[in-house]
């Protein structure tokens, strides 16, 4: 399913399927008792066998509890890291939200930090948090990012990224080794062997939201004429 939903639209779909068994309605949708309704503009997606969202263009980063999000650390208050990640207001970020971390065990964080984290609270009346340990209290690849290069991005390409059946990915590691992290919050972080190599990574990635499927592969083997110079 992949059909163009604007705001007010009923999700008939999603109704039929919700008096069945459960539903899960991602971003874009939201439901009014027994009825569902787009609240965002794009192209509707159905994810066997009861999820539903809507990709759109939008850059704003609307926070939703328990999604992988990339963030800049702007400032320390006291226990509590301020991080920017791009929402309506920075997110909070305990020292005790590491893994192993104690009073006297705290975790090497400055400013400026590149922050890779999960979001715990998200809430129109809550301010964000995150943590950076998973739901067995394990760091996993959660934590500071360093050393790479954060580009920013539509939160349509960030998912287009995270999909299974997208080739993209799978494409570029046929050209050169690299590292990438992808926040649901519509940035990248990405480093590879050279500057001149992650940026080319970077343009590959950037071309890749207006291709097909079928023309991503070709995308990435043209990668060579997009390094930097």
């Amino acid at each position: 399913m992949s059909e163009i939903i604007l705001p007010g639209d009923r999700i008939f779909a999603a109704e039929e399927l919700a008096k069945t068994k459960k539903v899960i309605l991602g971003p874009g949708l939201r439901r009014e008792n027994e009825q569902v309704f787009a609240c965002k503009p794009g192209r509707l997606h159905h994810k066997e066998p009861n999820t539903y969202w809507i990709d759109n263009y939008q850059q704003r980063y609307v926070p939703v509890r328990g999604e992988a999000v990339i963030g800049v650390v702007t400032a320390k208050a006291g226990d509590i890291f301020r991080v920017d990640i791009g929402a309506h207001e920075q997110a909070s970020l305990s020292y005790l939200a590491f893994e192993s971390a104690t009073k006297k065990n705290r975790p090497e964080v400055n400013p400026g930090d590149i922050i890779y984290g999960r979001l715990i609270v998200a809430s129109r009346d809550l301010e964000p948090e995150l943590v950076c340990v998973n739901s067995t209290g394990k760091k996993g690849k959660l934590g500071v990012l360093a050393d790479g290069f954060v580009m920013r991005c539509s939160l349509n390409l960030a998912r287009l990224v995270l999909r299974e059946d997208c080739p993209l990915l799978r494409a570029l590691t046929k050209e050169m080794p690299f590292e990438i992290v992808v926040g649901l919050n519509g940035r990248i972080w990405i480093r590879a062997k050279s500057f001149g190599e992650t940026i080319a990574l970077g343009n590959a990635i950037l071309a890749a939201e207006n291709a097909s499927y079928e023309e991503m592969p070709t995308i990435c083997e043209n990668i060579g004429n997009i390094l930097f110079t």
